[in-house]
């Protein structure tokens, strides 16, 4: 089984996100269960192991103070996803009045073994107006068994009547330390040796979703990476650091060669600009005094930095559209360049 699916979080000290750990916790503590919750991340922030836990805490038989005891029949069943008081829907293919009618109709019934009826909608932006229109009826006035937990990705396209009826609960990003955490678990169990850097690395380039992380770890793990050039290699980030160095120099050819060969060994381009882009963040937030410590030395000027961002950031933009994965990288270093050729003309 895969690491990700292996190792998802059962109980609430076990998320490892601690903002939503903490929410959890206090909305599980209060008198009364809110009757509509809004789980709102990207994808891979444990929304739905988050939906599931919440599920098994509210119908365990054996509960002890918030955490379900994972050992009752209940509990057993909604980590099966079989029980029958627990409904998951997918609206991104079932987003009609249709199926959101049908699944109101599920409510009428009370609970058949459990203490509450859940109906977990993940990716709830994909509604349809009417469906939504249809929902929100049923949310004005739910009944006493029944909670709905609102999974999504991109809370702006929610009606706010929607929204406003919901008790928010926003997972964010996954954090670097929250990674590192898991991957410290994972390690444990697994009985692996990764050294500290080694997952720091790792923690990095996980695109700050607990899934995407898992995964990661267990690519490196079964093609038995342990050194960090390894591991660069492995993302395609080797060399990545002499980058901003060279962009420095003001040697086009080179810095074109650079690119071209990076490219050539599985070069991550994608993986690269983010790690340009938060360099210069960082010298930025070192010209505004944001940190004692010089974190990273450059000779570029506050004006180039801040150009640099702007183009970084349109050719990140971009890499989706492009079927030559380096082409909006090599546009914007000639736009950079050319910035400096029209200044020094003038």
């Amino acid at each position: 089984m895969m690491y990700y699916l292996k190792y998802r979080p059962a109980t609430i000290s076990e998320l490892d996100n601690l903002r939503v750990q903490n929410i959890l916790k206090k909305l599980l503590e209060s008198k009364e269960i809110p009757h509509a919750l809004l789980f709102i991340g990207q994808k891979g922030s444990g929304k739905t192991s988050a939906a599931r836990i919440f599920s098994k805490s509210i119908n365990c038989l054996n509960r002890k103070e918030i955490e379900p005891c994972n050992a009752c029949k209940n509990c057993v069943s909604i980590q099966n996803s079989s029980f029958t008081d627990v409904v998951e829907m997918d609206a991104a293919s079932n987003r009609g009045i249709e199926e959101i009618k049908n699944l109101i109709r599920e409510t009428n019934f009370m609970p058949m073994v459990g203490n509450f009826r859940v109906f977990i909608v993940d990716e709830a932006h994909m509604i349809t107006g009417d469906g939504f229109n249809a929902l929100l009826k049923t949310l004005e006035e739910p009944p006493k068994t029944s909670v709905f937990i609102l999974a999504t990705t991109n809370p702006e396209k929610l009606p706010n009547t929607i929204v406003s009826r919901c008790v928010k609960v926003n997972f964010g990003y996954a954090q670097q330390s929250e990674i590192i955490k898991m991957f410290q678990r994972i390690c444990g169990k697994e009985q692996i040796n990764l050294s500290d850097k080694l997952l720091e690395l790792l923690a990095q380039h996980s695109d700050r979703s607990f899934r995407d992380a898992a995964k990661l770890l267990e690519e490196v793990v079964i093609q038995k990476i342990k050194t960090i050039e390894e591991a660069e290699t492995f993302l395609g980030i080797r060399g990545k650091q002499n980058f901003l160095k060279i962009i420095e120099e003001n040697n086009p050819e080179k810095i074109f060669s650079w690119l071209d060969e990076f490219s050539k060994s599985g070069g991550n381009t994608k993986m690269l600009i983010e790690d340009i882009l938060d360099k210069l963040r960082i010298i930025l937030l070192q010209r505004k005094k944001a940190y004692n410590d010089i974190l990273v030395d450059s000779s570029l000027s506050t004006e180039q930095v801040m150009r640099l961002i702007k183009l970084m950031m349109e050719a990140y933009q971009n890499l989706r559209l492009t079927p030559i994965e380096s082409l909006p990288l090599e546009i914007a270093i000639c736009e950079f360049y050319n910035d400096i050729k029209i200044k020094v003309k003038s």
